[in-house]
């Protein structure tokens, strides 16, 4: 909880054996916004992230949490799982704040070389190019494709994915209809970077 000021006036902690004690059992199941990208790399990512939010609202009940949206798919499954649940929580997110260069804060940055530091400001302005590229016309699987070969051409060492879908309900697009996002994550060395960018028509 944060007073007038800003600072925080009550940090929750609890141990992770409070969260998950011996004889826990349960597990939630997520579809809708979870099916695809980050899952088909970190298939049971988002059931996790959903059991243990789910746990943290319902021990707190709070009126509003706040999500970054450079994890977007996160942000959507989490307020899916609100309203789903009957939670009462309203899931806000909180827009990315980026470096310089156009790359967005985290804590993963810290894990790259100088030299792979330079590399990854170019997520940033291949996620713009394909965001122009589709509200210019280009095909999403042609725009996608392209902004892939740029991440491989800016140093990235493997493309997971660069992919537009739909901001709401991360499901595909063929066209550019209504609000977009391109999302993408890429590999340097060892070091997996994700971001994303709105689209709109």
């Amino acid at each position: 909880m944060l007073g007038h000021t800003g600072t925080a006036d009550l940090v929750y902690a609890p141990e992770s054996t409070e969260i998950y004690p011996r004889d826990f059992a349960t597990r939630i199941v997520i579809d809708g916004p979870a099916t695809g990208l980050e899952s088909d790399f970190r298939p049971h990512f988002f059931s996790g992230v959903a059991t243990v939010v789910a746990k943290l609202f319902l021990q707190c009940r709070p009126d509003v949490a706040m999500f970054g949206e450079k994890d977007y798919q996160q942000l959507l499954v989490v307020r899916r799982l609100s309203a789903d649940l009957d939670l009462g929580v309203e899931v806000a997110g909180v827009g990315i704040v980026r470096e310089g260069d156009g790359l967005a804060l985290s804590s993963r940055n810290a894990y790259l070389s100088r030299e792979q530091r330079q590399i990854a400001g170019a997520l940033h302005r291949v996620l713009d190019s394909v965001a122009e590229r589709v509200r210019a016309g280009t095909s999403i699987p042609q725009a996608e494709a392209e902004g892939a070969a740029g991440l491989i051409r800016a140093g990235f060492d493997r493309v997971d994915y660069v992919a537009v879908r739909d901001a709401e309900t991360l499901t595909h697009v063929v066209s550019l209809s209504g609000p977009a996002r391109v999302l993408a994550a890429a590999r340097i060395g060892d070091v997996r970077l994700i971001d994303n960018k709105p689209v709109m028509p």
